[in-house]
């Protein structure tokens, strides 16, 4: 009987809480989401079966001497994996949008107004009883507002990694629901006859300009604001290896092989941070409440720069694009496409939305390191 009485202590169930069972089930709705709806199922998947392993009584995966812990400690907490993941999107982006068009880049630049008004949110939330966010926190839960999984990985994993978790999952879900999310705002911010406006068509670009624009870019972070050199430039480095034409075999590996890897453990070892004890508390849900806050802010912001710009501009801009100064690429440039479309069926504005929506990569980067060099 003693023997059978220490195999039953040993036993999961005999150690399992209310709050792992529930946490188990957010991991099972996550992998639901992102095979049945494709929520960001790239990574969306590897954080729901994460947050499971972390939760199964005993097991110790995400604690000190488990895979998950170990899997954290190398690639979360120093960095590396979401610096990788900027190394495959600058393989994969193509800034010949913005670079025929430079006015986008103040789009891109808008449209993460909404990082800055949700840090000064989180800050005036501490007057809400259960609600007590650091300058550190508060600055890692606006970054959701970028839409932009790695750098709200990196941030956070640098200035605040306990709320790792539920900031990496609320980033993550708004993102795959910015065709939920971004039309709304859209619609109410715009007109239809502003919503039919076609734009001039893109002029070419040249190889130069695509090989010299990734060293400018560097070389001005670096001089300007060091504290975004990490991130930014993993990004030239994955567009220099694209645009330069003579290592194909390194940007294919970038674009495919080292991003795939990656993003697998990358998802893991957030879905590690799921443990019941980090993630079911009031914090939480604020945290979630600000995200979506500072997606709608960013959107917002986005078009009516947009509009402005169309005051003084010759060429006529539709404010849609605006929307895709969020750097949820190419997902919020095709809810754009698609906006327009609705208006005009022969109102094409997919590439002139990419023109924004890269110049949103960069500018998310650029706000991560602002918000590092301001609470460090």
């Amino acid at each position: 009987m003693e023997d059978l009485r220490t195999l039953w202590l040993n036993t999961g169930v005999a150690n399992l809480e209310w709050g792992m069972v529930l946490m188990v089930v957010v991991g099972a709705v996550l992998i639901y989401l992102a095979i049945r709806h494709k929520f960001e199922p790239l990574l969306l998947l590897p954080i729901g079966f994460g947050a499971i392993l972390a939760n199964i009584p005993l097991a110790g995966l995400a604690e000190p001497g488990g895979l998950l812990y170990y899997i954290y400690q190398i690639g979360i907490s120093t960095g590396i994996f979401p610096l990788l993941i900027f190394l495959g999107v600058g393989a994969m982006t193509d800034f010949s949008a913005v670079l025929a068009n430079p006015k986008m880049f103040i789009l891109g630049a808008a449209a993460q107004f909404g990082i800055f008004a949700t840090l000064i949110g989180a800050v005036a939330l501490n007057w809400v009883p259960g609600m007590e966010f650091t300058l550190e926190q508060a600055a890692a839960i606006a970054i959701i507002g970028g839409a932009d999984g790695p750098t709200a990985i990196y941030l956070s994993s640098q200035i605040a990694p306990e709320l790792l978790g539920a900031i990496a999952v609320a980033a993550y879900s708004y993102m795959a629901l910015v065709p939920v999310i971004q039309p709304p705002v859209m619609r109410l911010l715009t007109s239809k006859k502003e919503r039919q406006i076609k734009m001039q068509q893109l002029k070419p670009v040249s190889k130069r300009a695509k090989i010299l624009f990734p060293l400018m870019v560097l070389i001005i972070t670096a001089f300007l604001l060091p504290t975004a050199a990490p991130l930014v430039g993993m990004l030239c480095l994955g567009n220099l290896l694209r645009e330069s034409g003579v290592v194909d075999r390194l940007s294919n590996a970038a674009q495919n092989e080292i991003i795939n890897v990656v993003t697998i453990f990358l998802g893991l070892a957030v879905g590690a941070q799921l443990s019941a004890s980090a993630f079911l508390n009031v914090q939480t849900l604020g945290i979630l409440l600000l995200g979506a806050v500072a997606f709608v802010i960013g959107t917002a912001a986005g078009v009516l720069m947009a509009k402005l710009m169309n005051v003084f501009s010759k060429d006529p801009i539709n404010p849609l694009i605006g929307a895709a100064g969020v750097s949820a690429v190419p997902m919020s440039a095709r809810v754009v496409n698609k906006e327009g479309l609705a208006a005009n069926p022969q109102n094409f504005l997919l590439m002139h939305a990419m023109g924004p929506n890269v110049a949103g990569v960069l500018g998310s980067a650029v706000a991560a390191g602002i918000l590092l060099a301001l609470v460090s």
